[in-house]
């Protein structure tokens, strides 16, 4: 590892100015008369988030609902705890319930069909929120992150780490001669965005394994062979594991880093890494291993040399979206959106609002979270929210 000090993190400065400059006012922007004739304390809005398990979505949750009801709406917020029947359920009495409008962070994104056919026949908006509902066309429109942006940035910050790329993603001058050994992780692949997050960083990826700078072990290469079911940190951490029990112990191979799609299983990889003897930080040798959305656990990791890096996804404003395009339906207006064509679920391509996205590292976890009161120093110290 090199000591470095950041000057700017180029792609993503890139990134941020690029969909600023064609977002427009945001979803739900647009101006006009409203065609709505209720007022909106006499609509309710339901929300249905994935788990309380994964900190992002509580958080994702309780943002919606105090944007809604800031408005005046009554947000009605339900966590599934990851069972599909149960969110089906949930959907499905939200419906009955005659609710206005439904903001859905699914599941399984092609789980829900009837659900999405139901709330169609009765008229109620459908906002799909970061994980796109598939094969549906009763969808009315997705908020998310520019997520194949996602990928190409966990992809930068693991070449970073590595000693690839410079401090603003160029080749490095001095980059290592020799080459260098990954592993790769993916997420679920019952979450369409666990594909875009794949796609991105192989992009970035698959040029340096090509020529030799990268060589994955394990030859485990494929979404498939790489993904991790529900997200989990156990399977993440078993399959590190596994991992390094074929491809590592015993042989001449060094582990010098893992593209990891999301905190929680860079938590179970970095687990299964110091558990080998392969580091406790950075510093000591520690592989360097990315990350997704910030996590406070991580972000602490991340301030004390262990997690290399995560991609920071500012769910304050994701939830603005939600928010604005829920209140542009039931306004009678459509939501504006910044990409028509990059999300087809299968039956329709789905009208939708990209947020922009912030690699986070040690040199600059301070100027991007703690200064924009995302979290304190106390929290990224503690490790806890």
């Amino acid at each position: 590892m090199q000591n470095r000090s950041m000057k700017m993190l180029g792609a993503s400065a890139a990134l941020v100015l690029g969909l600023t400059a064609c977002s427009g006012g945001g979803a739900g922007s647009d101006e006009g008369d409203g065609g709505g004739d209720a007022a909106p304390e006499d609509m309710t809005v339901g929300v249905a988030m994935p788990t309380q398990t994964y900190e992002r979505w509580l958080n994702d949750g309780a943002s919606v609902e105090e944007g809604l009801e800031e408005l005046g709406y009554t947000a009605d917020l339900q966590f599934a705890d990851d069972d599909i029947p149960t969110q089906q359920q949930q959907i499905d009495q939200m419906i009955t319930q005659e609710y206005d409008a439904l903001i859905i962070a699914s599941i399984d994104g092609s789980a829900l069909t009837s659900q999405l056919d139901a709330a169609a026949a009765a008229d109620i908006p459908v906002i799909s929120y970061d994980r796109l509902l598939t094969n549906s066309e009763n969808v009315d429109f997705y908020v998310t992150f520019d997520n194949f942006a996602v990928g190409q940035e966990q992809a930068r910050a693991l070449l970073y780490g590595l000693g690839v790329l410079d401090e603003n993603f160029e080749e490095a001058e001095d980059a290592p001669e020799e080459t260098l050994n990954v592993e790769l992780f993916a997420g679920s692949l019952d979450d369409n965005n666990a594909r875009f997050f794949w796609d991105g960083a192989m992009d970035v990826l698959e040029p340096y394994i090509e020529d030799g700078t990268l060589a994955v072990p394990s030859g485990q290469t494929t979404i498939e062979q790489a993904a991790t079911q529900r997200w989990e940190q156990e399977t993440a951490q078993e399959r590190m594991e596994n991992l390094i029990t074929s491809d590592y112990r015993g042989s001449d191979a060094e582990l010098d880093g893992v593209l990891s799609p999301a905190d929680p299983l860079s938590r179970g990889i970095i687990n299964a890494l110091r558990s080998a003897g392969m580091g406790d930080d950075i510093e000591s040798g520690l592989p360097i291993v990315t990350g997704q959305d910030a996590e406070i656990a991580s972000v602490s990791l991340i301030a004390e040399g262990v997690q290399h890096s995560t991609i920071f996804k500012d769910t304050r404003n994701l939830a603005d979206e939600a928010v604005n395009a829920a209140d542009a339906f039931l306004n009678g207006e459509e939501p504006e959106a910044n990409d028509t064509e990059s999300y087809d679920n299968g039956s329709a391509v789905i009208p939708s609002y990209l947020l922009p996205v912030e690699m986070i590292l040690e040199e600059n976890y301070e100027e991007i979270l703690v200064e924009s009161d995302f979290y304190t120093e106390e929290q990224v110290e503690s490790g806890q929210q």
